[in-house]
């Protein structure tokens, strides 16, 4: 077979990472010939670059805080450093370690499915791809899984900046960093860094760090940065400019509040986006134009072109393992059987390891109001929480949302120690149906920080939902008078 013989497959699926995984998975499952092609890492982004690492980096920050209040329990220690190299070895260890254990190459070959590892995907028509190497692929049947990369800000000195999937190649540990972003990622890497002993300056455009959060989330975190010594400057107008001196530090320039301002860091992190790597896919040959670096994709995952599916940050949606697992599955089925799965987004967790922790799901307090002002929200503190005082992590709380009838949890919202467990408990209950009042009967081990679900599932059997302002009808005969 000369290299430039098309292989025919039934679906061919467009990088490997969490949803490229999900998606050649369940459609070996469903009896289909399947190819996978992957330009780089098996695993994708999150396990190579991004959520992984950055949870290595969040435990050796979670470290650093313990041992400085160590001493508050009779432990005596000396003054903790961070060995960068060391850190740095660690966190790579780790991802390896992570990567082995998915053994994404063994579960393939134990499906059928043959991955195929040379290079680049791009469309040549709607249903060929050429690689790299000069193979071509065709199929019935795709599905573009690529990732995403970091966006830089078009500024002057942008290059300068570190992206958050470069953190690892910075030399040694700044001592002084500015975050640009206050998204999930951005938040994270404002409370490693300021862990580890770095003065940390974080800003965004939005008028709250992470705006997709429920805002009472938003105002903990950033009282918690802000007490801990992290300079917070969120609603500025735009950053301006980064430029290097002769002995490699940096002065970035912003605009607040009408003003110029600057100020001197050893690093400058860019969180300011995650477009999908869709631009040298050659999608315009295969009649697909994008919007916004991602593929405009239907409910049920499908692009204009209907053949060719779009799932996890190649469609632009939830950028979320969880999320991109989930679309790979069910667009995986639509692709298979013609069926028309949707996947329900109001039942994907997420948060971060930020100090305080924080996590979400379902409908904010703000998102619920606007849609049925009569719903029901109850918040208990982590100060009512005995597990949370015995470890002197009080810092914290859990919302719930319910329907008015209060039979249907429509979100919940937590920061504090264990949050991402608890609400991770709480979306369990959502997905199952369990009703407030059930939840409220559950009994949970003391003293545990997942108490707190149902002490707040029995406040929220006894709040009084707000009232609503009604305005009396205008009768013709009043208007008279």
């Amino acid at each position: 077979m000369t290299p430039k013989t098309p292989d025919h497959f039934d679906v061919v699926v467009i990088g490997a990472g969490p949803a490229g995984t999900a998606a050649a998975l369940r459609a070996a499952e469903l009896g289909a010939r399947v190819a996978v092609a992957e330009a780089d890492q098996l695993g994708g982004t999150c396990v190579n670059t991004g959520c992984v690492p950055t949870r290595v980096l969040a435990k050796a920050a979670r470290l650093m805080r313990e041992v400085r209040a160590a001493d508050t329990y009779g432990i005596v220690v000396s003054d903790p450093r961070i060995d960068w190299a060391t850190m740095v070895d660690r966190v790579q260890s780790r991802v390896n370690r992570v990567r082995s254990i998915k053994s994404e190459a063994e579960r393939f070959a134990d499906a059928g499915i043959e991955l195929v590892l040379e290079g680049r995907a791009r469309f040549i028509d709607p249903h060929s791809v050429v690689l790299d190497t000069g193979r071509i692929l065709t199929a019935d049947t795709f599905l573009v899984c690529v990732g995403g990369h970091s966006r830089r800000l078009p500024v002057p000195g942008a290059h300068l900046a570190t992206v958050p999937e470069d953190i690892l190649k910075l030399p040694e540990l700044p001592r002084r960093v500015a975050v640009i972003g206050a998204g999930n990622t951005g938040a994270q890497l404002v409370t490693v860094f300021s862990s580890f002993g770095s003065a940390v300056t974080v800003l965004d455009v939005a008028p709250r760090i992470l705006t997709a959060s429920d805002s009472d989330i938003s105002a903990t975190v950033s009282a918690a940065f802000r007490q801990q010594g992290v300079a917070v400057h969120t609603g500025i107008e735009t950053v301006t400019a980064i430029e290097q001196h002769a002995d490699g530090t940096l002065t970035l320039s912003w605009r607040e509040n009408g003003m110029e301002q600057s100020s001197g860091f050893d690093a400058v992190i860019m969180s300011t986006g995650w477009p999908a790597d869709v631009d040298d896919l050659g999608l315009d040959k295969a009649g697909i134009t994008t919007a916004r670096s991602a593929i405009p994709v239907d409910l049920y995952f499908r692009s204009i072109v209907p053949h060719i599916f779009a799932v996890g940050d190649a469609n632009g949606r939830d950028m979320l393992v969880q999320a991109a697992q989930f679309e790979g599955e069910a667009a995986a089925e639509n692709a298979v059987l013609g069926a028309n799965r949707r996947t329900p987004h109001h039942l994907l967790p997420a948060g971060g390891f930020t100090d305080p922790d924080y996590a979400g799901v379902g409908f904010t307090e703000e998102e619920a109001r606007s849609r049925d002002p009569h719903c029901v929200v109850a918040t208990v503190p982590y100060t009512e929480l005995d597990r949370a005082v015995i470890d002197g992590r009080e810092p914290g709380f859990l919302k719930l949302i319910a329907d008015r009838r209060r039979e249907l949890i429509l979100g919940a919202h937590a920061t504090g120690e264990n949050a991402v467990e608890v609400i991770q408990s709480v979306t369990t209950a959502m997905a199952a149906g369990v009703d407030v009042a059930t939840l409220a009967r559950v009994r949970f081990a003391y003293p545990t920080y997942s108490a707190v679900i149902g002490l707040t599932a029995r406040r929220l059997l006894l709040e009084v939902p707000k009232p609503v302002a009604v305005i009396e009808p205008v009768t013709v005969s009043s208007l008279s008078r």
